[in-house]
C-alpha cells in the first residue's frame, strides 16, 4: 500500500511518477524497497487516468451509521424513498431475529 502512496503524493504534488522518484519517496519514509514492485507500479501507473480513478473510487463516508448525504442530483423525495427502503430493512431483520429467538427458547 505505501508503494500507491508514494505514487499519489507524486501526483498530487504534480511530480512525474517514475521507479527513481517512487523510491525516494519510500526511502525516505523508510521503507525497504522492493524494485520489482515499484517497476510494476510505474508500468501499471501508466494506463491509468489517476485524476479518474480518485474520482471514481470516492464514496461519501457515513458517520455512527447515519445515512449518507444526498448528492446535489439526488432529489429530497428520493432521499426520502431510501430512507423509508433502509428503515423497512431494519424492521424485518429486528422480527428475524426475534423469531429466530423465539424458536430456540419454546416461545
Amino acid at each position: 500500500m505505501e508503494y500507491v502512496y508514494a505514487s499519489l503524493l507524486l501526483y498530487h504534488a504534480g511530480k512525474e511518477i517514475n521507479e527513481e522518484s517512487v523510491k525516494k519517496i519510500l526511502e525516505a519514509a523508510g521503507i525497504q524497497v522492493d524494485d520489482v514492485r515499484v517497476k510494476a507500479l510505474v508500468a501499471a501507473l501508466k494506463e491509468v487516468n489517476i485524476e479518474e480513478a480518485i474520482k471514481t473510487a470516492a464514496l461519501p463516508v457515513a458517520v455512527g451509521g447515519a445515512a449518507p448525504a444526498a448528492t446535489p442530483a439526488q432529489a429530497p423525495a428520493e432521499q426520502k424513498k431510501e430512507e423509508k427502503k433502509e428503515e423497512k430493512k431494519e424492521e424485518v431483520k429486528e422480527e428475524t431475529v426475534e423469531e429466530g429467538l423465539a424458536g430456540l427458547f419454546g416461545f
